[in-house]
């Protein structure tokens, strides 16, 4: 079994960058928050919304609602928690592992965005947007119960989105947008070199005592990025002089990760185990690749101005995080040449509901409350990596405009998220087989700060 340990570790680890970013505001690795606007709405103006140029990450037709030309920026500061309860863990010969370390693995972000648009003549516009649409950091201690699964995760996204809107009535604008997407991946996790040196073979001839089992651990640490490419499509139509309907659709993105694959040891016992398994050819520093999807996604929505001061808004939309449903690693180096990782993903809905009132000409007030389910279909595909559950959304928000052309924007949003358990059980031939049993309860929630200004011109 550890003759492939470090093929193995490469593959588990590779795999994960597909799921890398547990983001407890959305669900999967997603990350929503673009707009402090739509935050404040708890994302139910997504597709209908369009009350300014940051709309367009969500609907390329947004731009078709502003008038000339307008900037707008903002930031999101995300403070998640993941943090696993009754957990307890175990080497697939049935040693237990302990942890020294807190079983809290969430991480503090900052999600940036930018966008413009300016029109071009009377039927067409043109708009710019960068942002983030997946990525969060999940960080554990290097002691903690889970460490073979799991101990650093961070994955980084940026879409740069060039789009044009065409005004094909006074009531439609339809727009087409590339989509440019670059992905960066660091993923970490501990190696039980105290089982590797305590496992009797040809290489091995003086193992170690099964008390080193869980008490000399090795790090492998995994690095990857590349460039992908896709779409995105949007209509926005005035129903009526109170009612907008907005429809977007958001293409997959392909990419392939380029890792390379490093690792280490601290104390004697573990750099000796280390030092002995690469000299076998067996834990060698090396490299591999894996092709992996970022989902498609469809968002409707409604907008209404019930009166000149209360506007009401719902959105919906579908994420296609069934296109995971395995991952294929190719290895620089075999035997194995490709390793598989199944991840049964589901497909999913979120659903938010929302309402703004225009207090007076400078203040404009919002809130609003949303649902989102997880793709992760069950306990057996929970992972320390995406301890995703289920989750509801409370949001409040306000805006000021001092003049006429300038918006400052304040949102803040709370996650509540459902505990979710996990069972991740371990067999000399499965993907477990390196890092172990882990089972326990987590506990999942996140706060979400926005702030964004726009101004137009």
């Amino acid at each position: 079994m550890h003759n492939n340990i470090n093929k193995l570790t490469l593959a588990v680890t590779l795999a994960s960058a597909v799921i890398a970013s547990s983001h407890a505001a959305a669900s999967g690795f997603q990350v929503r928050e673009q707009s402090a606007k739509a935050l404040g709405n708890a994302m139910a103006g997504a597709a209908a919304g369009a009350e300014d140029v940051s709309y367009m990450t969500y609907n390329p037709a947004a731009i078709g609602n502003v008038e000339g030309t307008q900037v707008a920026g903002g930031i999101s500061y995300i403070d998640a928690s993941f943090e696993l309860t009754d957990a307890s863990a175990s080497s697939v010969t049935g040693a237990s592992y302990t942890g020294n370390g807190n079983n809290e693995g969430g991480e503090e972000a900052w999600v940036p965005s930018f966008a413009f648009k300016t029109r071009l003549d009377e039927r067409f516009d043109l708009g710019l947007a960068i942002s983030a649409p997946y990525g969060l950091s999940t960080k554990y201690d290097k002691e903690w119960i889970g460490r073979y699964h799991a101990i650093e995760t961070e994955l980084k996204t940026i879409d740069i989105q060039p789009t044009l809107n065409y005004r094909a009535t006074d009531r439609l604008n339809l727009a087409v947008g590339l989509r440019a997407q670059y992905a960066d991946a660091t993923l970490s996790n501990a190696i039980d070199l105290g089982a590797v040196g305590a496992t009797p073979g040809p290489n091995n001839p003086t193992p170690l005592p099964p008390s080193a089992i869980g008490n000399a651990d090795g790090m492998a640490e995994v690095t990857g990025d590349d460039w992908g490419y896709g779409y995105t499509l949007g209509a926005l139509f005035q129903a009526t002089e109170r009612t907008r309907l907005g429809i977007s659709y958001r293409s997959e993105v392909e990419l392939t990760l380029d890792g390379d694959v490093d690792y280490s040891a601290d104390g004697p016992t573990a750099q000796a185990v280390l030092a002995g398994a690469q000299a076998t050819g067996r834990l060698q520093d090396g490299g591999g690749k894996a092709e992996i999807t970022t989902p498609a996604n469809l968002n409707l929505g409604i907008y209404h101005q019930l009166t000149d001061r209360l506007a009401l808004m719902a959105n919906a939309e579908w994420t296609e995080w069934s296109s995971f449903e395995e991952l294929t690693v190719e290895f620089e180096n075999g035997p194995p040449d490709t390793s598989t990782t199944t991840e049964n993903w589901d497909d999913t809905w979120a659903f938010s509901v929302g309402a703004n009132y225009q207090l007076n000409r400078q203040w404009l007030l919002r809130a609003g409350l949303g649902i989102d389910e997880s793709p992760v279909p069950d306990s057996e595909h929970r992972t320390p990596r995406v301890p995703d559950a289920d989750r509801r959304w409370a949001t409040l928000g306000a805006t000021w405009m001092p003049t006429s052309n300038l918006g400052v924007t304040a949102g803040y949003m709370h996650v509540f998220g459902d505990d979710g358990d996990i069972d991740q059980n371990a067999t000399p031939t499965n993907e477990n087989a390196s890092r172990g049993n882990l089972s326990g309860t987590y506990e999942v929630e996140a706060d979400v700060f926005a702030l964004s200004m726009d101004y137009r011109f």
